[in-house]
């Protein structure tokens, strides 16, 4: 992007994190999210070439630095960045106090919503070997309509396609409710309550699900008042 020609730090800053995708790139990175093909689930609508400009970009800024062992491209924040990521995880918080408005459906997406499911769940829970839990999105499409979370070994794998086990227990609901659960909006108890989402499977799981599914980074911050 062209500079603003002022002196002024917040443009120079600005000129740096301005562009378009720039904050949502580095918030992945600074949450721990280290290849180029895991950056994109992040970002599910942003093109591969924009997000390889955009890498390429705050690497010559010197927020990122990109690391490469044995052919495996790794990208981690360097000390620039990591000063910055306070400053993007407080912009997160003003923009769910402030503009925690109706979300269009433009703003919602499966693969997004079970992509930050699967990083926030609480693993130390499930003891078992492996532990299939199954997503159904009612008013998907059917490409998008099931997802699987398999966990072992406190690491959770996501699945668009049946990975072959049982399922330990089947959440089904329509996407706006399940993204309202993750936010902190309603409660996962609450929706099972008014049966907007319908959880069936292992008893114990069924009836622990507000300990081990988490929810959003953002989903205790207050919405304003006023």
């Amino acid at each position: 992007m062209r500079g603003y020609g002022q002196f002024c730090p917040i443009a120079k800053a600005s000129e740096v994190l301005g562009e378009r995708w720039t904050h949502l790139v580095i918030r992945e990175i600074g949450i721990g999210t280290e290849s180029f093909n895991d950056i994109r689930k992040g970002v599910p609508l942003m093109s591969p070439s924009l997000l390889s400009t955009r890498l390429k970009s705050l690497e010559r800024a010197g927020v990122i630095e990109r690391d490469s062992k044995q052919g495996h491209v790794r990208y981690h924040l360097t000390k620039a960045g990591e000063e910055l990521m306070p400053i993007i995880l407080q912009m997160g918080t003003w923009g769910h106090r402030w503009v925690r408005s109706d979300l269009s459906n433009d703003d919602l997406d499966p693969s997004l919503l079970i992509w930050d499911m699967h990083r926030g769940m609480n693993t130390e829970y499930f003891t078992a070997d492996c532990t299939v839990l199954k997503v159904e999105f009612t008013d998907m499409e059917p490409k998008k309509r099931f997802w699987w979370l398999v966990v072992r070994d406190n690491d959770v794998d996501v699945c668009v396609k049946d990975p072959g086990y049982d399922v330990d227990l089947l959440i089904a609901s329509d996407l706006r409710t399940l993204t309202a659960v993750w936010m902190g909006d309603t409660t996962i108890m609450k929706a099972m309550r008014e049966k907007l989402v319908s959880v069936t499977g292992a008893t114990a799981l069924r009836k622990n699900i507000a300990a081990w599914l988490g929810a959003n980074y953002y989903a205790d911050v207050k919405a304003a008042t006023g």
